[in-house]
C-alpha cells in the first residue's frame, strides 16, 4: 500500500477503540466506484491467504487502487500499520428483494489478545440506502469476548446502527465487533466488498500522535453505549484501557483508576 500523510491522529484512533470501526464517506473516487460492480460481477473468489499486499494484488489492479486511495492507506496504516497481510478477501452481495438477513456475529473465534487486532476493510461502490438494508453493527461490541456466533439469538440490541452511506464509503472494523448483513428490500442489488488484514508489526503508534494528551482521547475512551447497563459498561472501559496501553505503550494509562486498582498488589516485588 502506498505511504501517505492521510494518518488518523490519536482522537481518532481513540474513537475507533472506543467504537470498534472508522468510517470514511465517499472517499473512493467516481471513476472507481464505477468501475468496482463491473470487477464484481466478473467474480471475486473467497480465498485465504496469509500472504503481503504486493503478493495478492498487483499493481494497477482495481484492489490494488482502491488500497492507494490516500484516506484508506492513511487509516490502514494508522490501524494495522506497513506491510500487513491479506488475511482473506470476500464478496458480499444481497440480491433485490433477498428474503433473509444475516444472524449477528463477530468474525472470530474466541480472540483473548489485549495488545493486537486484525482489521476489516468494508468498501460499498455505490449509495447503501435504508431499502437496501445495509451492514448492521453495534458499536463498542469488539471488546466483549464472544464466539463468532454466540450473538446470533439477538434480534436487536440498543445502539445499534444500520449502515446508509453514499457511494464509495470505506468502514474499517476491529475483527471482534457484532455485526450482520440485513435484507434487501430494494429493487437494486447491494454489494460489499471485504478484505481482513493481519498486522505484521506492532501496533504501537502507528497514527500521528502529536495530540496524544488531548483531553478528547480520554472522552473518546470513556464513552458508554446503550446495549451495555451503566455497571457493565465498565467492563469495556477497562478493555480499551489496556488495548490503550498497548497501543501507545504508556502502562500507566488509565482512567478513573479501573485498571490500576484491578493491578493493585500491595507487597509484592515487581
Amino acid at each position: 500500500m502506498a505511504t501517505t500523510d492521510h494518518l488518523l491522529s490519536s482522537v481518532e484512533v481513540a474513537r475507533f477503540v472506543a467504537n470498534g470501526f472508522h468510517r470514511m464517506d465517499a472517499v473512493v473516487p467516481p471513476e472507481l466506484n464505477d468501475e468496482a460492480v463491473g470487477v464484481f460481477d466478473a467474480g471475486v473468489p473467497v480465498e485465504y491467504l496469509g500472504e503481503p499486499v504486493p503478493k495478492v494484488f498487483a499493481e494497477g489492479s482495481f484492489t490494488r487502487r482502491l488500497l492507494d486511495v490516500p484516506a484508506v492507506a492513511g487509516a490502514l496504516r494508522s490501524l494495522v500499520g506497513p506491510d500487513p497481510l491479506v488475511d482473506h478477501q470476500a464478496l458480499h452481495v444481497r440480491e433485490p428483494h433477498e428474503g433473509s438477513a444475516q444472524p449477528l456475529h463477530g468474525d472470530a473465534i474466541i480472540d483473548t489478545r489485549a495488545d493486537a487486532f486484525d482489521v476489516q476493510l468494508m468498501y460499498y461502490p455505490h449509495e447503501v440506502t435504508g431499502t437496501m438494508g445495509g451492514t448492521l453493527s453495534v458499536p463498542g461490541s469488539h471488546l466483549r469476548r464472544t464466539n463468532e456466533s454466540d450473538t446470533g439469538r439477538y434480534q436487536n440490541l440498543r445502539g445499534q446502527t444500520r449502515l446508509t452511506c453514499p457511494a464509495g464509503t470505506v468502514v474499517l472494523l476491529h475483527h471482534g465487533i457484532w455485526h450482520g448483513g440485513r435484507r434487501n428490500d430494494s429493487d437494486v442489488r447491494r454489494y460489499m466488498y471485504k478484505i481482513r488484514f493481519n498486522p505484521t508489526v506492532p501496533q504501537m503508534r502507528l497514527w500521528d500522535t502529536a495530540d496524544l494528551d488531548d483531553p478528547g482521547v480520554v472522552r473518546e475512551l470513556s464513552v458508554f453505549h446503550p446495549w451495555t447497563e451503566h455497571a457493565t459498561g465498565r467492563l469495556e472501559i477497562y478493555n480499551r484501557i489496556k488495548l490503550w496501553r498497548a497501543m501507545t505503550g504508556d502502562a500507566s494509562f488509565d482512567i478513573d483508576l479501573w485498571a490500576t486498582r484491578v493491578a493493585n498488589r500491595p507487597g509484592r516485588a515487581a
